[in-house]
């Protein structure tokens, strides 16, 4: 299972935010650069990117920033946030993205999901973020009746890299991941799940590796916390 420290971007700098409230952020870092490449040498195999800003503009804000992380450090690094029309996708896969997370447009425009993925294979990921099993789309601030697994399953066949799950009620909480809504995903589909949300400790990792369905983990808040030790995660993961 793969460990993706997340770097959530609000006005240039290193945030993260609780329950995904944008008036509720906590600045770790000025320079998301550094933060990335301290990521790099610890061992991280990638990098998570979110641009705040952009999911609630619904385009590229925090563009700077990524392309400045993306010139300092060598992993791959994935993004998320106001990606929503082919131009945007393909602009920032040619900025050196390894993969690009569409959500809000998963929801609105499958069609465009699925020319995407068909036009970079393995280069386009889904991010379905959900409130108590319902998809909630622009950032978290608009409500839908559509059920998880259903819009999951919708993208079978359509080569998507991976789905990044989000539980919004966990995210940013340090309470611990919903194991068993996002093992009940990973079951569900055979496109690869990444589990977000609430991530805040070794442990946790350990039980969501433990399902043997869970293809990785994205944690932030933990990592900057201290709550979650990188290098030890990292060993245990390797373990």
């Amino acid at each position: 299972m793969i460990l993706y420290p997340a770097i959530d971007l609000k006005d240039g700098n290193c945030v993260r935010l609780l329950h995904g409230e944008m008036d509720k952020a906590t600045v770790f870092g000025t320079d998301p650069a550094a933060q990335a490449a301290k990521f790099e040498a610890a061992g991280c195999a990638w990098v998570h990117l979110v641009d705040l800003n952009g999911a609630f503009a619904g385009e590229p804000v925090n563009g700077a920033a990524v392309e400045a992380i993306l010139a300092r450090i060598t992993v791959p690094a994935q993004l998320g946030g106001g990606i929503r029309d082919m131009a945007t996708i393909e602009r920032w896969l040619q900025k050196g993205l390894a993969r690009v997370i569409l959500g809000t447009v998963a929801v609105e425009n499958p069609d465009l999901v699925r020319e995407a993925a068909k036009a970079f294979p393995g280069q386009v990921a889904v991010g379905i973020d959900a409130r108590n099993g319902k998809v909630a789309t622009k950032g978290w601030a608009t409500e839908t009746d559509v059920l998880v697994t259903d819009l999951a399953q919708s993208f079978e066949d359509a080569g998507v890299a991976a789905i990044i799950y989000t539980d919004i009620l966990r995210d940013g909480a340090m309470t611990g991941p919903n194991i068993e809504a996002t093992e009940a995903l990973a079951r569900a589909v055979s496109i690869p799940v990444i589990a977000s949300g609430g991530v805040s400790s070794l442990p946790d990792l350990i039980a969501l590796r433990d399902t043997g369905v869970i293809a990785g983990a994205i944690s932030g808040r933990a990592i900057y916390d201290g709550a979650l030790d990188l290098t030890a995660a990292l060993a245990a993961l390797k373990a």
